[in-house]
């Protein structure tokens, strides 16, 4: 094993106690099913700076050992253990230097996807996706990965405070760099009050898709999720998940930098990660916006980590499903075939009823 990864803000330790690799050492990553890698760039913020600190966060937070184990009660899989799972520790980028940065995170994420293995990327602010997709994007084509992209904003200004380079511009670079194709772009939870009428024009002469909370309220996440993955998968070799922690509503992740009220609930979010990881061929991830300097009781950050933990078990749910030939039923009962199906054959039948009442006498 190699030494402990470099992790640039906290101390050198791994996603949960999983293998470290060095990304300059293909043998210590050979074998990887997924490699974490952490991205602490945050000179893309335009308004509260501190997701710099997110990938030290996310990888610590957590109530369980660091033992590199994490059994999925829903999923019946350890995705930590039925996968091989590396964490390469955090790129060395310098907030002062976007245009170094994106070519360092570019470049690792290139090597993790090159190697067959799937990045995740833990952020960092939202900058970030422009490198992550773009590292995929080389590796299996331009214009053959789509992407789904959680988010309160849209992230498709053209300039901001001057620079091209910064966390409300990713998805336009994207676009007009020909990485990401506009209609293979879906975004989900958008709300507020920004873009304004040219930037909307824009992603729309782009042909973007974009769900804003009041039709996903109006028609409900599940249908608006079935035609973004409906589209995602169309003439694409895979998909890329960007998921901006600031998707959910501040009253449950308030340690982001751009708030903004009204959003997904955590477990909407864990809830889509999971069927999407679960359905579809994910090739890539990153998790962004993380700042916990603005966290209270590290609630952000522990929805970061069963983010990137809810979306690794499902993806090694589809991989055992795949290989063996069965599907994951989400109806099962926690404890169907572990000796109370007896049990649970009695209430389905009627013959145990809910408290206060007299069962059958046998």
């Amino acid at each position: 094993m190699p030494n402990p990864p470099l992790t640039v803000f906290g101390p050198p330790i791994t996603f949960l106690g999983v293998d470290a690799c060095d990304l300059d050492d293909p043998a210590t990553h050979a074998d990887a099913d997924v490699v974490i890698l952490g991205a602490p760039l945050d000179g893309g913020t335009t308004y509260r700076s501190g997701a710099r600190f997110g990938p030290s966060a996310i990888r610590q937070a957590c109530y369980l050992p660091q033992d590199g184990s994490r059994p999925s009660l829903a999923l019946r899989v350890d995705a930590l253990k039925d996968l091989k799972v590396y964490d390469a520790g955090d790129v060395a980028v310098y907030s002062g230097d976007m245009a170094q940065s994106v070519q360092r995170i570019e470049s690792a994420v290139f090597t993790i996807a090159s190697s067959g293995a799937v990045p995740v990327v833990l952020g960092g602010d939202h900058t970030i996706a422009w490198p992550d997709h773009t590292g995929v994007a080389r590796h299996f084509g331009f214009g053959k990965v789509s992407m789904i992209h959680f988010d309160a904003h849209a992230d498709t200004a053209d300039i901001q405070f001057g620079s091209l380079v910064a966390h409300g511009t990713p998805m336009r670079r994207l676009i007009e760099s020909g990485a990401l194709r506009g209609d293979r772009f879906l975004q989900v939870g958008l709300r507020g009050y920004w873009p304004d009428e040219p930037v909307l024009a824009w992603m729309a002469e782009h042909g973007l898709r974009s769900f804003e909370m009041t039709e996903i309220v109006e028609r409900g996440l599940d249908e608006c999720l079935t035609e973004a993955a409906g589209i995602a998968v169309d003439d694409c070799a895979g998909v890329f998940l960007s998921i901006d922690i600031d998707v959910v509503d501040p009253g449950s992740a308030p340690g982001t930098g751009t708030p903004e009220p009204g959003g997904l609930s955590p477990r909407q979010l864990l809830d889509a990660v999971r069927r999407l990881c679960y359905e579809l061929p994910v090739v890539g991830l990153d998790l962004v916006e993380v700042a916990p300097p603005f966290d209270h009781a590290d609630v952000t950050a522990l929805l970061g980590n069963r983010v990137v933990l809810e979306a690794l078990s499902a993806i090694a749910r589809r991989r055992k499903d795949q290989r063996d030939g069965t599907t994951w039923d989400p109806r099962q009962p926690l404890l169907h075939g572990r000796g109370a199906d007896e049990q649970l054959a009695r209430i389905a039948a009627g013959h145990v009823r809910g408290h206060g009442h007299t069962p059958e006498r046998r």
